[in-house]
């Protein structure tokens, strides 16, 4: 089948291309699988088709903020010198393993206000009590000089975030930024689940990655035969198979970061 929805038909399709059932392709099948694997994780982190973009809310319950404010103890322990021991805060959550980016947090803390010597409360009272003698020009220019105001004298939430651990750490006064019951969104970015997401095993880019990888295995396995007399006068030559294979991988590698990936955002300012 030339459009694979699932991950056996992945396989066979990339067997095909390599000649199979005419040609015996000597990869064992966990080989194949620990391939497919490699294939899939590498268009899940580079390829743009590979993810989307999400927005996830967690709940905070009492036990969560009260861990939050709790400290791990770290002993180092130097030959010829006393221990020293450093404190790390337990300020984190667990990220599920899909999530490859977050990108920021979403303040929680509501805008409306109802103390009448706050900024808004005046500037809605004494400039807002007619939108129709208000210009919306005007409106979203105080608006967006409030949210500089705002962001110059609040700041906004900070987080750190490492997909390799899934641990997202958040910057917070948890005695009186969050409270029992809130929530937080955060803006992420997530690998696609091709168990869910089937359309992903018919993308051109894995399908063609998949082969080379296979391809490449594949002379690997017969190198040590280099030279190996077959009946009839055929000669082995894994290496050859396994260098064109090499040179596939690297072409689609190199193909990946001018055509699929999302380049590097430059630093402005």
């Amino acid at each position: 089948m030339a459009k694979p929805a699932t991950r056996s038909a992945l396989i066979e399709y990339s067997l095909r291309k390599l000649g199979a059932p005419v040609l015996e392709v000597n990869v064992d099948d966990d080989q194949i699988d620990d391939l497919v694997d490699d294939a899939v994780q590498f268009f899940n982190e580079r390829n743009s088709d590979g993810y989307m973009r999400t927005f996830l809310k967690y709940k905070f319950d009492q036990a969560t903020i009260d861990l939050m404010q709790s400290d791990t103890t770290e002993t180092i322990t130097q030959t010829g010198a006393r221990a020293t021991d450093f404190l790390t805060q337990n300020n984190f959550i667990k990220m599920p393993e899909h999530v490859t980016q977050v990108v920021k947090i979403f303040d929680f803390t509501s805008k409306n206000t109802t103390n009448m010597f706050d900024v808004r409360y005046q500037w809605r009272l004494n400039d807002l009590w007619d939108l129709t003698q208000t210009e919306i020009l005007t409106y979203e220019m105080v608006n967006r000089r409030m949210e500089d105001i705002y962001w110059l004298l609040e700041g906004q939430k900070q987080l750190r975030f490492q997909m390799r651990g899934d641990k997202l750490y958040m910057d917070l006064d948890f005695k009186s930024d969050v409270n029992d019951g809130d929530f937080v969104v955060f803006d992420c970015w997530r690998a696609l689940d091709p168990t869910a997401d089937t359309d992903l095993y018919n993308d051109i880019f894995l399908k063609r990655y998949l082969t080379a990888l296979i391809k490449r295995q594949w002379g690997q396995n017969l190198s040590k035969f280099k030279g190996a007399q077959l009946p009839g006068g055929i000669t082995m030559n894994g290496e050859e198979i396994r260098l064109e294979g090499q040179r596939e991988v690297d072409e689609l590698e190199g193909k990946m970061i001018s055509t699929y990936e999302i380049p590097p955002m430059d630093m402005i300012g």
